[in-house]
């Protein structure tokens, strides 16, 4: 992988947006994908209060107008990442009509696969025919529900993308992405692919703090780094069965949201009377500990350990996950030539691009689809 500043006229062009689990906003890349992965421009979009707090809502039924309001944040949504697109052409110097495909995943406010019909479902709003109305740009989205209808989790997607990435023959290495949620790639010195979720990665920790300091997160957990780890609080949220679980499995708000953490602080009084920041070194802990014991059970020896998403840029969580991992080189994906934002997006675009070429996306042994599928949803400049 490289880093290119310079404009790109071949037809292998692609940008990749993702919003994910955190809210926090969106990030965008524009690549080549011609021989290879060059990222030739990051751009970034944060969301604003009134989307942000409506996108959090809606990942809650609560009966009100929920179509609606889903239908217009969807379309605001779509606006965002329109802004995203145009700055990556903006600051690159390239036309639209030389981009092939945007891969736009969407926001995910419901992950229920397997539930309920045995099928259930996954939902993420987009708005996908507006984005290319608006950018004049084909756009590829909805992009886990075949998997999902072949028996799968239509979640974690990335691992076929790190695969492609940061792959190396003869050497196991590891991928951690922690962004809303936090997912493992297991890439096999012997070119086998295990992911799966982990468990909470950001989402948990940046509610409490958005909800005690006003803040959207805690910046380099400074915040979580002051207060003290409360082990009876940490035992009782690991015992939640889903740490338990074996591949494969995914997870997201449905399941670790601030109502899962109040319940939790209202049966222990003691952690309902601790300091706000006590709470925050806890729920860093559980990150940190839910990740290192997911490397520990399922990394097969591997070292180093690349980490990217938001949580990359926490200190603290990557001390903590480095201490208990001793023996493990835990470092950033940078080290391999992709910045921790980047990933993501870069994987979005990747997936584009098999989807245009009828290539499969998934990996079954990732999601426990019933085979390979080509994922996603084409919709034409």
């Amino acid at each position: 992988m490289t880093q290119s500043t310079s404009p790109h006229t071949t037809s292998e062009l692609f940008i990749g947006l993702m919003s994910g689990t955190s809210l926090d906003g969106v990030d965008g890349v524009l690549v080549d994908l011609h021989q290879g992965l060059h990222v030739l421009r990051h751009a970034s979009c944060g969301f604003d209060s009134t989307l942000r707090a409506e996108l959090l809502a809606l990942n809650s039924p609560d009966g009100r107008d929920e179509l609606h309001r889903a239908a217009l944040a969807a379309n605001a949504l779509a606006a965002s990442y329109a802004k995203v697109v145009q700055q990556l052409l903006a600051d690159s110097g390239v036309a639209a009509s030389q981009v092939r495909a945007i891969g736009a995943h969407g926001q995910t406010v419901r992950h229920r696969p397997q539930m309920f019909d045995g099928t259930g479902y996954t939902l993420q709003l987009n708005a996908p025919a507006l984005l290319a109305e608006r950018s004049g740009i084909t756009v590829v989205a909805d992009l886990r529900s075949r998997d999902v209808a072949a028996g799968g989790q239509g979640a974690p997607l990335v691992p076929a993308f790190h695969h492609n990435v940061f792959g190396r023959p003869g050497e196991t290495v590891l991928v951690l992405n922690i962004g809303g949620i936090a997912n493992l790639s297991v890439l096999g010195a012997d070119g086998s692919v295990l992911g799966f979720d982990c468990g909470p990665g950001n989402a948990l920790m940046d509610g409490w703090c958005q909800r005690h300091t006003g803040q959207n997160y805690d910046e380099g957990g400074r915040w979580a780094a002051s207060g003290r780890v409360l082990p009876t609080l940490l035992q009782r949220l690991q015992a939640e069965a889903f740490f338990a679980q074996q591949p494969p499995k995914s997870t997201g708000r449905d399941l670790f949201h601030a109502d899962w953490l109040e319940a939790h602080l209202c049966a222990l009084p003691e952690a309902s009377r601790a300091a706000p920041a006590d709470i925050q070194a806890t729920l860093t802990e559980l990150t940190a500990a839910s990740c290192a014991d997911a490397v520990r059970r399922w990394g097969q020896g591997g070292t180093p350990l690349l980490v990217c998403g938001g949580g990359a840029l926490n200190t603290y969580l990557m001390q903590r996950i480095a201490a208990l991992l001793p023996g493990v080189a835990v470092g950033s994906t940078a080290e391999r030539g992709l910045p921790p934002l980047e990933v993501e997006a870069a994987a979005f675009a990747w997936l584009a691009r098999q989807c245009l070429l009828g290539l499969p996306g998934n990996l079954p042994a990732v999601t426990g689809a019933r085979g390979p599928r080509v994922l996603g949803a084409i919709y034409p400049a």
